[in-house]
């Protein structure tokens, strides 16, 4: 793994990009905030799949508004492996998880599709 760090440090200075952590401070800083921020936001759908499995009750939820971002969120899971951006791949994995997770329980638990 340490050989592939290697060779996408060298891509970064070869395309005259910022390496990676950023030498700035406040770039550190930003990038941090994008991983912890990318991790966490998924993470708020955790109260409406609780709320579907527990109750056994999809009722009022859409399954429009969870499948089509879960829908929408594959291009960047793909984008993110071909360009070799571990947050992207991650954040966006993470979201589709969650969204299928809600989709399924709708499906499961759900009064109908709207």
């Amino acid at each position: 793994m340490k050989g592939l760090q290697h060779l996408h440090l060298r891509k970064r200075k070869a395309a005259g990009l910022e390496p990676y952590p950023a030498r700035d401070t406040w770039l550190r800083l930003l990038d941090r905030v994008v991983l912890v921020v990318g991790i966490l936001g998924p993470l708020t759908a955790i109260p409406q799949i609780i709320k579907i499995y527990t109750l056994h009750n999809a009722t009022g939820v859409s399954l429009y508004s969870w499948l089509l971002p879960a829908i929408l969120d594959v291009p960047w899971v793909v984008y993110g492996i071909v360009h070799g951006e571990r947050p992207i791949f991650v954040t966006y994995l993470l979201w589709i998880m969650a969204n299928l997770l809600v989709v399924i329980g709708i499906l499961m638990y759900g009064a109908g599709p709207l």
